[in-house]
């Protein structure tokens, strides 16, 4: 809180700093520490303010009362009720004429500022008051003040106003001329050498005004939105009072929570300029020094894929990068390491491992972070991580997440993507292991109470990362670690993002949190684990199938409720697919028994005729096409015809593998809405063609299906007409569709036969093994 004890009727405040750091100014006792005397002055006062009759009169009891009774020294309610008979009025005014200027002030400009600003941080103080209207629209005056100094604030605020303007404020606002004018405006004041900039008291003033605003619930977005982002880095850049260290702290807050993309957005020119200078500074400090800065240069840092191509950005990590090297190389504590790891996660966020520097750096690198994971997670069961090491190991589970596709990778048996020699990729393949090894071991100790703690979130991702790239390492303990993985991706798929804890930190980090995002995590592993018969086995136990079904459910509804015209690719739902295919091609029997591929049935018999219509969903829709005659192959029809559902999911079917390829005059060639996605689709629409030919053989009745939606018309056709198909595969799976139909429908065969006996030069002609189906 502002002490307004330096408030003088002849001078500004002394230099001591009123803004009381960034919680506001000194802390007061519970009851107060008035003597008697000073009571009973503050009881006169008081009684003054409430009944003064002009502003000369509120000022004199004002200025009493900063001189005989600090603020320091009054409690809550006697501050309460100081509060309501100044209000916020005043002070505001105060302001204003300070800035604008009056011929009939008493004061002079600074006097009035110094009160003003005084009597604004003081009440700032109570919540109430600070986000009042009347307080937050003096913001961008003392914003003004900060960055320019009184006296170039006075400049630009005349220069911006109209005559007419500028006489109605001066005649608006008096509020201590009233009895008199000021006789000799060049004795009282300053020079303009020393106007242009405040003392110490007066900015604490102003940023104690701006540091309560920020606190508000609304409070970064209420600055943003009043420009104190480009004010406060004018204020930094001209060096102006407490710039360096109250200006820094509010800017860095602002650029550390909600409003941190919102900001760069909107003033990315400016933050950068801050940026650049800020990361010279740090290259010019020592290296004692540094380890200080770090945290610092962190929050002014934009967040990811913002301002990547900006030359001004690379060379200011460039050079951060440079400074770093000797740090990391040196001998620290684990306090001292911790923020020189969070900066270097940073930078590889915005930049990847172009700017690092040589391998030999990398590896120093990575291998640190893995130190530091293991030798904070290897704790005996029931340890606690601090907050203050939580926050360093989450900077080392992103250098480990950077770090896995590069050592992972191999583009020759020499070099790997990152420049790493194989011998290099080798080491820090090991240093991961040990690191993901003390992950796992730190995840089996987590009880379900704790399922909430965004900490074991950041865990759960980074080791998904790995998994989805390597699961051949550890496998053993993979496996034991998978019902916690299971349990974990399931509780919070089912609660639905109404987890308080994860919502805030997901806010923080611009993100939003709706419960799905750990299976999202998990499912490459999930694609990799359900192909091998041992994690398979463990999943089934524990009903990972029925997991995945759920996902892609909860996905649709979502797509459903958000509109067809809105409708975006989503690769998560692609991938639990892949994962279900899996399960459906080797656990046959289990299809057959557990109800959720039943409801999978439905699901896919109600999206396939929605997503046969979206060309951005093909893969989605090929996928699902894929999954459905896969279980569509391993299910007999003993009535002889077809339900309902599995009409239509086949009838849709039927017509989007038709649309794949297109014959035209010439060749056969891949259709141009397939074209983009062939590479992708390709696999899956060969597979979806040997699955049809699995179910016409177990549902001959599909077969009549399979001539009215006209695939068996088209396909002839195309075939009977193109000598070449894309390639040779493709030309076996619609042979093998075409022989099965031929021996379930002897109307189907006698058209196939038709047609081969016409065509002798298309690539019908060269299908010997659906020849001999015909016979």
């Amino acid at each position: 809180m502002a002490d307004l004890a330096g408030v003088k009727s002849s001078q500004p405040p002394g230099g001591e700093d009123r803004g009381g750091g960034e919680g506001g100014g000194p802390e007061r006792g519970s009851g107060g520490g008035l003597t008697e005397a000073q009571l009973a002055v503050m009881e006169r006062c008081l009684h003054a303010l409430k009944h003064a009759k002009n502003d000369s009169h509120t000022l004199a009891a004002l200025l009493l009362v900063t001189r005989l009774c600090p603020a320091s020294q009054l409690d809550q309610p006697t501050l309460q009720r100081l509060f309501q008979a100044v209000g916020l009025n005043l002070p505001a005014r105060l302001l204003m004429t300070a800035v604008r200027g009056s011929d009939s002030s008493v004061l002079p400009p600074e006097q009035l500022l110094s009160l003003g600003t005084a009597l604004l941080a003081a009440l700032s103080t109570d919540p109430d008051m600070a986000s009042h209207p009347q307080l937050l629209s003096t913001v961008p005056l003392l914003l003004g003040i900060l960055a320019n100094g009184l006296e170039n604030q006075q400049n630009q605020d005349r220069a911006g106003q109209s005559p007419e303007k500028k006489a109605a404020d001066v005649s608006n606002v008096d509020p201590v001329g009233e009895t008199s004018k000021q006789k000799d405006d060049d004795a009282t004041r300053t020079s303009p050498e020393a106007s242009s900039r405040l003392d110490e008291a007066m900015a604490a003033d102003c940023y104690q005004v701006l540091t309560a605003v920020c606190g508000l619930p609304r409070g970064p977005d209420q600055l943003l939105s009043r420009a104190a982002v480009p004010a406060l880095c004018q204020a930094v850049e001209q060096n102006q009072t407490l710039s360096r260290g109250r200006g820094l702290a509010l800017l860095g807050r602002l650029l550390s929570g909600k409003t941190r993309t919102k900001a760069w957005s909107r003033h990315s020119a400016q933050l950068l300029a801050l940026l650049v200078r800020l990361s010279k500074d740090f290259c010019q400090s020592s290296d004692q020094n540094r380890l200080g800065m770090c945290s610092q240069l962190v929050q002014f840092l934009p967040p990811a894929g913002m301002a990547a191509q900006s030359e001004d950005l690379k060379g200011a990590v460039s050079r951060v990068w440079a400074a770093l090297r000797p740090v990391m190389q040196a001998k620290l504590t684990p306090k001292q390491i911790g923020p020189v790891l969070v900066l270097s996660a940073c930078l590889l966020d915005l930049q990847g491992w172009e700017l690092v520097g040589p391998p030999k750096f990398c590896c120093l690198l990575v291998n640190r972070a893995c130190v530091e994971v293991r030798m904070g997670l290897e704790e005996p069961p029931g340890s606690d991580v601090s907050p203050e090491l939580q926050q360093t190991l989450t900077g080392c589970y992103r250098i480990m997440e950077a770090s896995i596709e590069q050592a992972c990778l191999q583009t020759s048996p020499q070099i790997s993507v990152s420049g790493l020699s194989l011998q290099q990729s080798r080491q820090v393949l090991g240093v991961l292991e040990e690191a993901f090894s003390a992950l796992m071991f730190y995840l089996q100790q987590v009880d379900p109470s704790r399922y909430d703690d965004p900490f074991v979130f950041a865990t759960f991702r980074c080791l998904c990362s790995w998994l989805a790239e390597e699961t051949s390492c550890l496998r053993e303990e993979v496996t034991k670690l998978l019902p916690f993985l299971i349990s974990y991706s399931r509780k919070h798929l089912q609660e639905d993002g109404s987890e308080q804890n994860l919502q805030h930190w997901s806010s923080e980090e611009n993100e939003a949190w709706t419960g799905s995002e750990p299976l999202r995590y998990l499912l490459p592993a999930l694609c990799h684990l359900s192909a091998e018969e041992g994690p398979r086995k463990v999943l089934l136990g524990l009903d990972a199938p029925a997991l995945l079904v759920d996902f892609l459910s909860r996905c649709w509804t979502s797509m459903k409720e958000k509109g067809a015209a809105t409708m975006a690719r989503d690769p998560s739902m692609e991938t639990a697919c892949s994962a279900l295919l899996n399960f459906t091609v080797t656990e046959p029997e289990r299809v057959g028994k557990d109800s959720c591929f039943r409801t999978l049935e439905v699901l896919l018999s109600e999206a396939l005729p929605v997503l046969v219509n979206k060309p951005r969903l093909l893969v989605l829709a090929a996928n699902y096409c894929t999954l459905g005659l896969m279980i569509g192959r391993l299910k007999s029809s003993p009535s002889g015809s077809v339900e309902a559902a599995q009409r239509r999911f086949f009838s849709a079917a039927l017509r989007f593998l038709r649309g794949a390829l297109d014959s035209g005059s010439g060749p056969v060639k891949v259709s141009p809405g397939w074209e983009q996605s062939w590479d992708e689709a390709a696999e899956l629409w060969r597979l979806s063609l040997q699955a049809l030919g699995g179910c016409v053989r177990v549902q001959p009745s599909v077969c009549g299906l399979i001539r009215e939606e006209g695939w068996l018309r088209h396909t002839l056709s195309m075939l009977g007409q193109a000598g070449a198909l894309p390639d040779r595969h493709t030309e076996e799976v619609l042979e093998e569709a075409l022989s099965a139909v031929a021996q379930q429908c002897p109307v189907c065969q006698q058209e196939i036969r038709d047609v081969m006996e016409s065509s002798h030069r298309g690539a019908l002609s060269r299908m010997r093994n659906l020849e001999k189906s015909l016979k």
